[in-house]
């Protein structure tokens, strides 16, 4: 079962990616209601049914005509001169914002409020993550803005990247990151951005009041699961396409989809069997990984815990 979802993935990429070879730039779309169905197109459905005040309402209070982050369950005050530093680096990322003449009214970028969030994400788990209340478009305190500002992590695969201009190319993880989400995104968040505090790269980006999540428990059916896959496998091959020379950057200057596709076809076969092999043995190594870390944390000994 395993190796047929890898294949059915496999497959609608490389499908995707000579279609979008073949038919150019203009080729590369969107998923969206129009195309989509089954369970990913309940997630789109999902997605239009939220709202920014709800956003507000979850994480905010009014007080004295006023909006203010609401505190507990994960979300603490900071002292003055945490604030000031969190402020100063707001400042500074505003300059990384791609194009000055799509950013907010000055009456946007005013903070009305900063905290302190733990516990948020996987790979950011323990570090620290600060959230701002922005004015929005206009005095209305329904269309306030939350952005978060959160420390960027070093990617696994850096440690087999030797390519110096790759690693000279970024100021830090949080260009890095930001710069990656905007190459890969056909619509990238207008906030998205970088900065440093305290000399650490930092990711900025707006908390989507749109955002929904791929509940898997709902996946239940064999059909379901291969349609979801199918539907990754087609948004993967956009995210590459997307992510090359007619990008906003230069660090790559060839057509991935090309690229791929010139390679792929001498063997396509071998490419779909290789994926399968890799999904089995990352599958047994994810196991055996697991393994490990039960054993130790029943046994303590993992330091600090």
């Amino acid at each position: 079962m395993i190796g047929e979802l890898v294949t059915g993935f496999a497959r609608s990429y490389l499908a995707e990616l000579r279609a979008i070879a073949a038919g150019g730039d203009d080729a590369i779309g969107s998923i969206t209601l129009d195309n989509a169905d089954g369970v990913l197109r309940r997630v789109l459905q999902q997605a239009r049914l939220n709202t920014r005040v709800d956003l507000l309402a979850a994480q905010t209070t009014i007080d004295n005509y006023e909006r203010r982050f609401s505190l507990g369950d994960g979300v603490h005050e900071i002292d003055d001169a945490t604030r000031e530093k969190v402020c100063a680096a707001f400042a500074d990322y505003l300059h990384s914002l791609p194009d000055p003449t799509t950013r907010m009214r000055p009456v946007a970028a005013g903070i009305k409020d900063v905290v302190l969030r733990k516990g948020v994400g996987i790979g950011s788990a323990g570090l620290p993550s600060y959230n701002l209340l922005l004015e929005g478009h206009t005095q209305a305190l329904e269309n306030d803005v939350v952005i978060y500002m959160k420390q960027a992590q070093v990617p696994a695969v850096a440690r087999y990247v030797d390519d110096e201009r790759v690693r000279s190319y970024f100021r830090h993880q949080g260009h890095r990151t930001a710069e990656s989400q905007r190459a890969l995104q056909a619509h990238a968040d207008p906030w998205l951005g970088f900065t440093e505090l305290d000399g650490v790269g930092q990711l900025v980006a707006e908390v989507s009041p749109y955002a929904a999540d791929l509940d898997w428990a709902d996946v239940n059916e064999p059909e379901e699961l291969a349609g979801v896959l199918a539907d990754l496998g087609r948004a993967v091959a956009r995210m590459h396409s997307v992510a090359d020379d007619e990008s906003s950057h230069d660090l790559v200057d060839y057509s991935t989809e090309e690229a791929v596709v010139a390679v792929v076809d001498a063997d396509p076969e071998a490419f779909v069997g290789y994926l399968v092999d890799f999904g089995h043995r990352y599958g047994i190594r994810a196991r055996e990984d697991h393994q490990l870390f039960v054993d130790l944390f029943r046994n303590g000994r993992l330091p600090g815990i």
